[in-house]
């Protein structure tokens, strides 16, 4: 199994309070990874961490090691990894522009030079299962579309730039169960062509759609493998209690040693 990214050792602090206490975590290249926890476990930081978001904030303090492909992020230029590692906010933000132009805004502010424009644009949208609903509506604003429609053009315009890496924090937070579901089609869409890692609250979703599962608890990762074996045979008490669906009723005991997927059997 291939990895594309991974971290060693990541503490992040803001100010006095650390939020991740040395997060070993390991991302497999082309699967679906999805990270579960309850409120306030770190696993937003996490997320911002891997494009190096968490640099905006004033007072955050970032310790420990994140590669990608090897590389140190740490050392490269927060622009150009952006760009290879994108990312999906909770709530849509698509430009007040119209849906050709969101989708191609990182393509030509990239300067990709001589690119095939209406084959990106195809491509991107039907990825992120938007294609047949907007296909005759793409010089209309984006601001006309719905919700959902919003989020999966902000997915699209992700794509368009072809990115290692899609990071999502909650895309479906504020949707209704039918958006939801054509959300959660354009994930299962991504497997294979792109590395996806999401961030999410519904326990359900996370078993639906990811191939491996991280539970966070308290700023550590107590659990991390694949996604049927976690559900199926957790090897934490409150991994259980967690994907059970109840209280976490004892805190779990973390041991120091790092988070890898465990290999599919074929």
């Amino acid at each position: 199994m291939d990895n594309v990214m991974e971290t060693a050792q990541l503490r992040i602090s803001f100010g006095t309070r650390e939020v991740l206490k040395g997060i070993d975590l390991t991302i497999a290249k082309g699967q679906v990874t999805a990270i579960v926890g309850p409120s306030g476990c770190g696993k937003t930081t996490f997320l911002r961490s891997l494009n190096r978001l968490t640099d905006l904030t004033p007072g955050c303090k970032v310790e420990g090691r994140i590669s990608l492909d090897g590389e140190d992020c740490v050392a490269m230029d927060p622009v150009l990894l952006r760009r290879r590692v994108g990312m999906v906010f909770q709530r849509p933000n698509p430009f007040p522009m119209s849906v050709r132009e969101n989708v191609l805004y990182g393509v030509k502010a990239h300067g990709n030079g001589h690119v095939d424009e209406a084959l990106i644009l195809e491509a991107a949208l039907t990825k992120a299962v938007l294609w047949d609903e907007v296909k005759d509506r793409l010089d209309h604003s984006a601001l006309t579309l719905s919700g959902g429609q919003q989020q999966r053009l902000c997915i699209a315009r992700t794509l368009a730039v072809s990115p290692e890496i899609v990071l999502m924090d909650e895309p479906a937070g504020s949707l209704d169960p039918g958006s939801t579901q054509r959300l959660e089609e354009s994930i299962i869409g991504m497997r294979g062509d792109f590395t996806v890692v999401i961030v999410t609250h519904d326990v359900p979703e996370a078993r639906r759609i990811s191939d491996y599962l991280a539970f966070f608890y308290a700023g550590r990762v107590v659990e991390f493998g694949e996604t049927r074996r976690l559900f199926e045979a957790p090897g934490h008490r409150a991994t259980r209690e967690y994907l059970s669906g109840g209280l976490v009723t004892i805190a779990p005991v973390v041991e120091p040693t790092p988070a890898q997927p465990e290999q599919v059997a074929s």
